[in-house]
């Protein structure tokens, strides 16, 4: 019988889903007792089972790319695809906060004074902290832009010293962000408008602690020499990723600390 060439390979059988769906939901069932105690052991070690998976299901899909060469050119169209539709999923998730914040603002509750903010809540100065993360974030995302095209000139010394300077200033927006947690007067637990805010913000900052660790970890790639100028699918993804942060930001930005004042 002649054989033909595919375009595509039949992944092999692998536990890391299932485990990986079972810790996360365990994550944060367990969660729910930090509420009320400041240490669990439970969810400190559904965290560690989920970093140890984490890195053995990213371990194989770098064997399968890197070393195995199943990621051609046609399935890496359908890997960019995949990625386009999770990130129109990750901006109706956000959708959804800013619509739930424009909603209460422009008609607050009686329960609120019919005033937004509410009374006794002083909101932070948007020309601050805000400020100064939406241009580190801005930088950033230049950076990454720059790392970008000194490695489709083949150029590993500038792309490496960009991706390292992306990292260093996501790592001091994180930084600055929680100082901006620790001074501000309000909590999650005043009003919507609170809720809203850490919920927004709070989510946020989860996504670029993923996209910090998306791009350390292209990073020990490029140093290991894993990329090259026609077969960088990784680093490309996680700068798609990083630009979609950024755009967040932006509207987070606008609506939650300008708008806001």
């Amino acid at each position: 019988m002649m054989k033909f060439n595919q375009p595509y390979f039949i992944l092999n059988l692998s536990p890391w889903p299932i485990l990986m769906s079972l810790n996360t939901f365990n994550l944060l069932i367990s969660n729910i007792m930090i509420m009320n105690f400041k240490f669990n052991l439970i969810s400190m070690l559904n965290l560690m089972l989920i970093i140890l998976i984490s890195t053995m299901w990213w371990r194989d899909i770098i064997r399968e790319s890197t070393f195995q060469g199943n990621h051609n050119f046609y399935i890496m169209n359908l890997i960019k695809f995949s990625m386009i539709l999770f990130i129109i999923f990750e901006m109706f998730l956000f959708i959804s906060f800013f619509w739930n914040f424009i909603h209460n603002s422009l008609s607050p509750s009686i329960e609120l004074g019919l005033n937004w903010p509410p009374k006794n809540i002083n909101f932070f100065n948007p020309l601050l902290i805000p400020l100064l993360n939406t241009i580190i974030l801005l930088t950033s995302s230049f950076t990454v832009t720059i790392a970008h095209l000194y490695l489709l000139n083949n150029s590993k010394k500038k792309t490496v010293m960009f991706m390292n300077l992306t990292i260093i200033l996501s790592i001091y927006f994180l930084i600055l962000q929680m100082l901006e947690y620790n001074q501000a007067t309000f909590t999650f637990s005043d009003s919507i408008f609170g809720s809203s805010f850490y919920m927004a913000t709070g989510f946020h900052g989860l996504h670029v602690m993923i996209g910090t660790i998306f791009l350390m970890i292209n990073l020990m790639r490029m140093i290991k020499m894993h990329f090259s100028f026609i077969h960088h699918i990784s680093f490309e993804l996680a700068a798609w990723y990083w630009h979609f942060i950024d755009i967040i930001w932006l509207f987070l930005y606008m609506t939650f600390y300008w708008w806001n004042n």
